[in-house]
């Protein structure tokens, strides 16, 4: 069966909210997930792919698609901070909430210990869960269609570029993916900043969209944090 690739009539929507073509596609979209298939759709920089952040016969297909081993962690995005609390070991951090308070929705990562019953393709190797809330208004509405965390791996093969659009995405991906939600071209521009936090303290590990100066305004950062 082929994937379904779904776009808005009036072609893409980058407006703060999406008109009801576009909101037909995001629920197809949600549809997919819910039946445990991955879903290609757009963010602020590129385009991911997304399945249920909490099936592991979903993500081990998804790791399959993308040619990936299991060991690295990969993010999720969450409609908000108690979407997010259900995947965490413990009740953020202080430093933490004031990060998620002030970026989300946007462009910055928070990793922090995950639950015990979050699914191992998740974690990274220190037993973290990335987290994330999207500024995207395709990306924020598919999570909230779905009502639970979804994946935000890059849409491509490992070690290929990501795909900036559904074209692009559906040639690096001729089958396996249920739905293309066609939000037009991404700009590709920054990744997001990335902090993590271990024993409550605060560890830079990527330099995004969000420079230091902006995340150590907002909460202490350790020392010699990248790496």
């Amino acid at each position: 069966m082929s994937a379904e690739v779904v776009a808005p009539a009036t072609g893409g929507v980058f407006a703060a909210a999406l008109d009801a073509a576009s909101r037909c596609a995001i629920d197809a979209g949600a549809a997919a997930l819910r039946r445990g298939g991955i879903v290609v759709y757009p963010t602020e920089t590129v385009y991911g792919l997304g399945v249920d952040a909490r099936s592991g016969e979903a993500l081990s297909r998804l790791l399959g698609l993308k040619g990936r081993d299991g060991g690295r962690g990969m993010s999720v995005l969450v409609g908000d901070l108690a979407m997010a609390s259900r995947l965490l070991a413990a009740e953020p951090p202080a430093g933490a909430l004031a990060l998620a308070r002030h970026f989300w929705p946007g462009p910055l990562t928070l990793v922090l210990p995950a639950a015990a019953d979050v699914a191992p393709q998740l974690r990274g190797a220190g037993g973290g869960i990335g987290l994330r809330c999207s500024s995207d208004p395709w990306a924020r509405a598919l999570v909230e269609a779905f009502a639970a965390p979804v994946t935000s791996t890059s849409a491509n093969p490992s070690g290929a570029e990501p795909a900036r659009s559904a074209s692009q995405a559906r040639a690096c991906f001729a089958s396996g993916v249920d739905v293309f939600v066609d939000g037009g071209v991404r700009s590709g521009s920054a990744v997001s900043s990335v902090v993590e936090f271990l024993q409550g303290r605060a560890y830079l590990r990527r330099v995004g969209a969000i420079d230091a100066a902006a995340i150590a305004a907002v909460t202490d950062l350790t020392e010699e944090s990248l790496g």
